[in-house]
């Protein structure tokens, strides 16, 4: 938007030159088949950040992003390895994307005061450095950012300049010599906008050598006064009006905290921010700050710094970059109603359902909604595919459903979910176990502290509403104690009783993996302020469910991940032996004994049921593999893993309590169920169809491909066929 692509050409070969970012229109990338602003990121580097710097550049490219506003710390650039890292980074940023380097802090040496917010004792020594790099490393770039959040204490100390005297010599000077070096300057971003701060350097010359002003806001969630983007950069148009009328304003930072667990709204502010009348915006930023470092006010002294990336510290993808990494800026801008909690007026009170735009809640939701009752899906949209279940939902059944999208570590929304809802299903968790393990924090807030705060909210009611709570099998352990046998290519225990009927409720809780025990911390709480608070509550503890709308992966629905995989054309990992049995059980049979629990709740409430298909619906992984290549037509390829932890060998429900109590027992057997599910992963697209005859890897034509299954050995994974391992 802002250049030319003959500007951009002018640029040497192997570089980038300033322009719109991102790809087409119609795909991945920073700009849209909207009118909207060239986008960039923000991501400051610390020297020696090698590998962060490529991982950066990576996601870039995955977003369709080509615009990199970035920190070149003069007071850096004195240190010892100063110059070699610069030396190393302007090149391996410009060969990928264009930079936009902020000239910044001053080396405490050379400072009237030893900090690096301090002026420096000469001014003109700022444009010096700036020469200096521009004389090395100016074929890099073609903007320069003088300062940053000069009108900002912790970023220029005004008590050490009052009036700003020293800086308006400071950057005039460079402004007025990087023009001379043939550069387009930008005045660091604003923050807070003001525009008297701005007309004070108009009256001071200095905005006769700015090309560009930058401002910086983080919109109405730290600014309680916020009036929205135009009505706050049409101030700083009437400044420039009056001093310089051809330069542009650009926001060079902005981006949303989401501290609060609520990262649809950090879409939401992505996509006004880029409405606004500014020419390019910077986006602050790919990566959540590291919890280890300090920011420049100190070590957590705002919460709120540490959660702006829009990936977690982790590494993983927040609902953003998800949307944005899948289907470029379009996707945001056609996914932004998703961040507006929707509430549609009318008599009955709805039922709430949290986690209600996941697999289980949308078949939930699906036949409350069908009955005629209004349904309130809470939900942080934080799992992948379940954007698309929501906007099913309301294509489907439109007004009926309400949207609360909020997350159930956010105890003030929750509360006022529940004081309208007149009966709750509780489906909202951190699902895997593998995630459980690399976070185990992250994992006990969410099934933890979620379901207390839920009850605590239920409590807080006069008329409490019922609850119906979805725990896991996780909660008996490993079951180590159960003697296998092998029985062709499954494990099935040795005990009769135990193979007819399978593990009931009478078995003591041995919570196995951090997983297991957030999952049976919530079962416990759940049952017990049935106790103790005469709550109407209920607990399953799940075995294997599956069904339409499950977007399953390798750590959590199992079935569906081997189906969307085989249809993809992709190898499955098989860890253990393949021979772990477990009882699956179709979506529409777990939402008939949800609903029966909730007509039954005289007798259930306070009690566990452990539900799965039981006994006549079991299956092995090597089993599920050869009925997959039934319906698919080809057996999927596989790889091999070791066995993982808390992984029981077998697992089926004893349900004989629920058929007692409720007379429910399930109608969709294994071979139809898996079909329904396969049919409705390929009519709905999810994922696009590979056509079966394609093989998964690159082979020699003709070449003939044995049936072949993968294990690991010391030295790694080989292929060997189906027959030897069993």
């Amino acid at each position: 938007m802002n250049k030319s692509q003959d500007d951009r050409s002018r640029r040497p070969d192997g570089e980038r030159g300033s322009g719109s970012s991102g790809k087409s229109a119609s795909g991945n990338g920073g700009r849209s088949r909207h009118a909207t602003a060239t986008l960039g990121v923000v991501e400051w580097f610390r020297p020696g950040d090698h590998d962060r710097v490529d991982r950066v550049l990576d996601d870039l490219k995955t977003l369709g992003v080509q615009e990199l506003r970035t920190c070149v710390s003069w007071a850096d650039w004195h240190t010892p390895e100063g110059e070699a890292w610069y030396a190393w980074l302007f090149p391996q940023l410009a060969r990928r994307v264009n930079v936009l380097p902020c000239f910044h802090y001053t080396p405490p040496s050379w400072a009237v005061a030893p900090k690096v917010c301090a002026p420096p004792r000469d001014p003109r020594a700022y444009a010096d450095f700036l020469d200096t790099i521009v004389s090395r490393f100016g074929r890099r770039f073609e903007w320069v950012e003088l300062w940053n959040e000069p009108n900002n204490l912790r970023h220029w100390d005004v008590t050490l300049d009052p009036y700003w005297f020293k800086f308006s010599e400071m950057v005039g000077a460079a402004a007025y010599w990087m023009k001379q070096r043939g550069k387009r300057t930008v005045l660091g971003g604003l923050n807070p906008i003001d525009p008297n701060w701005l007309r004070l350097m108009g009256d001071r010359g200095v905005l006769n050598y700015i090309d560009a002003v930058g401002v910086h806001a983080y919109g109405a969630a730290a600014d309680s006064q916020w009036e929205g983007w135009k009505v706050t950069l049409e101030r700083v148009g009437d400044v420039l009006r009056q001093f310089n009328q051809d330069a542009k304003v650009w926001i060079t930072e902005t981006g949303y905290s989401t501290w609060r667990h609520d990262e649809q709204r950090q879409l939401a502010a992505l996509i006004d921010a880029i409405d606004a009348p500014a020419e390019r915006v910077y986006w602050h930023a790919i990566d959540d700050l590291d919890p280890k470092l300090p920011t420049l006010d100190g070590f957590h002294c705002d919460e709120r710094e540490y959660h702006l990336g829009i990936k977690r510290a982790d590494g993983s993808a927040k609902l953003l970059y998800r949307i944005w990494a899948e289907g470029g800026i379009d996707a945001v801008r056609d996914a932004y109603w998703l961040s507006k909690s929707v509430h549609v007026g009318g008599e009955d009170r709805p039922v709430l359902i949290t986690g209600g735009c996941g697999f289980i809640g949308t078949n939930t939701a699906h036949r409350i909604l069908s009955s005629g009752r209004p349904v309130m899906v809470f939900d942080n949209l934080s799992r992948p595919g379940v954007e698309r279940n929501l906007r099913w939902l309301r294509q489907t059944h439109g007004d009926m459903v309400r949207i609360e999208a909020s997350d159930v570590l956010d105890a003030h929304a929750l509360r006022s979910a529940v004081s309208q809802a007149s009966q709750i299903f509780h489906f909202a968790a951190q699902v895997a176990v593998t995630t459980s393990l690399t976070n185990a924090i992250h994992d006990f807030e969410v099934n933890g502290r979620g379901t207390v705060n839920l009850l605590e909210a239920i409590r807080a009611q006069d008329d409490p509403p019922p609850l119906v709570f979805t725990s896991t099998n996780k909660v008996y352990g490993e079951l180590a104690d159960i003697r296998m046998q092998v029985n062709g290519q499954r494990y099935e225990p040795a005990d009769d009783d135990q193979r007819q009927f399978g593990v009931s409720e009478k078995r003591p809780l041995d919570f196995h993996s951090p997983y297991g025990c957030s999952k049976g911390t919530a079962d416990q709480y759940v049952i017990d302020y049935a106790r103790t608070f005469g709550l109407r509550a209920v607990v399953f503890r799940m075995s294997c469910i599956y069904g339409p709308h499950q977007f399953g992966t390798e750590d959590q629905g199992w079935v569906a991940h081997f189906l969307i995989r085989a249809v993809q054309g992709q190898p499955i990992t098989i860890y253990g032996d393949g021979m772990q049995v477990r009882d699956i059980l179709f979506a529409d049979d777990l939402v008939d004994a949800f609903l029966l629990a909730h007509a039954n709740m005289d007798k259930t409430a306070g009690q566990a049921f452990n539900i799965g298909g039981g006994p006549q619906n079991t299956i092995s992984l090597l089993e599920l593999l050869d009925l997959i290549e039934q319906i698919h037509g080809r057996r999927p390829e596989t790889l091999g893993g070791a066995w993982r932890p808390g992984d029981q060998r077998y697992y089926v429900s004893d349900t004989r309590k629920m058929r007692q109590m409720t007379g429910w027992s399930p109608k969709v057997g294994v071979a139809e169920g898996v079909r329904r599910l396969y049919e409705w992963l390929v009519e709905s697209g999810t994922p696009k169809r590979v056509l079966p005859m394609k093989p998964a890897r690159v082979r020699r034509e003709h070449e003939e491909r044995p049936r072949r299954k993968t294990v690991t050995t010391e030295r790694g994974a080989r292929r060997i066929s189906r027959k030897e391992i069993l």
